[in-house]
């Protein structure tokens, strides 16, 4: 600690050169932050998907319905112990920007499907019995307010039989994951009942957007999900059955391959980094060339200029990198918005921000610290 006030004015030498790198460090590392958080997010997202669930969906295009008849023959496959038939369509509150997921299915097979969504069981049989009722994910409703008892007017794409596209119901239950929770995106989604939302479309009517299959063995899921996909092979509508973990996968691959862009993007961007900060300290160090002889006259060893250089960019590196991953945190559950429900920077990212730090200080500071260490006294005063 002796030796602080001395790496602070090292570092404060040239105020705006130390000021502007410390900007440029913060500056990176509040990228690599939003960056590695939204793809740390998505990963616990994969890695959470139950492996006892499988979807079947239609295996020429994901739009296309399947009939709702399927649901007798899948729940005859060995090793199916329950299934989910559901048609879900995006809709809106009240303005276009509100918009979320509305789910049409039956109330009972979905709460014995997804498990891990929790709703009173009074709220589950109003469901049950109320024509127009919907449960609303816990996210949903506290980001619009709504209560048991209100009556809400949806808008969406899907064209009703009495020409309009307005979709008027109860909200009778409030569920949520107390697991996951923000991470859930079931928890920022609205169910409706299947038959009141069948009965009321134009199109697609008796016809569902896929199957929920839950599985007593996961280990069984390669070859119940080819069972599955059998019962229909060359029939107009053929299956295409995945485990959910690898139809999370699918649905991210959509967006892109979010792990190679942040690869590249931050690759680039250290790359330009470290050749910043290395100038920056070798600068700094060329500049100082005479105080470190007259330092090492004194009687400070080689090693010890040598760990005075790398504590200065370490200070440097490592200040950058508090002042960038603290604008992160902040920033990341404004930015990153899982189906309306802000989620906290995941620890590890922070952790793996600190270490980046940690290894640009070590190889910005390590060539100018060698110089320092292998520093001739004489040649230094005399200019050489």
């Amino acid at each position: 600690m002796k030796f602080l006030p001395l790496i602070w004015a090292g570092l404060w030498r040239k105020r705006a050169r130390t000021l502007f790198t410390l900007l440029s460090i913060a500056t990176a590392l509040l990228l690599f932050g939003l960056m590695q958080g939204v793809s740390a997010t998505f990963d616990r997202v994969v890695e959470q998907a139950n492996l006892n669930r499988l979807h079947v969906r239609s295996r020429v295009t994901v739009t296309a319905p399947l009939p709702i008849a399927d649901l007798a023959q899948i729940e005859r496959v060995p090793g199916v112990t329950g299934v989910l038939y559901y048609s879900q369509f995006g809709a809106y509150y009240r303005d276009p920007k509100n918009s979320f997921v509305a789910i049409a299915a039956d109330p009972a097979r979905a709460v014995d499907i997804y498990r891990e969504l929790v709703m009173p069981e009074s709220q589950l049989e109003a469901l049950k019995r109320t024509r127009t009722g919907a449960a609303v994910g816990a996210k949903l409703a506290q980001r619009y307010g709504w209560r048991i008892g209100d009556r809400i007017p949806l808008q969406s794409s899907v064209a009703k039989r009495d020409g309009t596209k307005d979709w008027v119901v109860d909200v009778v239950g409030i569920y949520d994951d107390p697991v996951l929770g923000d991470l859930d995106l079931l928890t920022s989604a609205i169910f409706l009942n299947y038959p009141f939302f069948d009965e009321a479309r134009v199109l697609d009517r008796g016809m569902v957007d896929g199957f929920v299959v839950r599985i007593a063995n996961p280990e069984q899921a390669a070859a119940v999900s080819a069972s599955i996909d059998s019962l229909f092979a060359n029939s107009p509508g053929e299956t295409e059955t995945r485990s959910e973990r690898e139809y999370a996968e699918s649905r991210l691959r959509q967006v892109g391959d979010i792990n190679l862009f942040v690869e590249a993007i931050m690759g680039a961007v250290f790359f330009t980094l470290l050749l910043l900060t290395g100038n920056t300290m070798m600068q700094s160090v060329r500049e100082r060339i005479p105080e470190f002889a007259v330092l090492k006259t004194l009687g400070f060893t080689d090693g010890g200029l040598f760990a005075l250089v790398m504590a200065e960019s370490a200070l440097l590196s490592l200040a950058a990198a508090a002042l960038g991953m603290a604008a992160a945190a902040g920033t990341y559950p404004q930015l990153a918005l899982i189906n309306g429900a802000r989620t906290a920077m995941p620890p590890i990212v922070i952790a793996w921000g600190i270490a980046a730090a940690l290894v640009l200080a070590l190889a910005s500071g390590l060539p100018p610290a060698w110089r320092v260490k292998r520093l001739e006294v004489v040649d230094a005063l005399a200019g050489r």
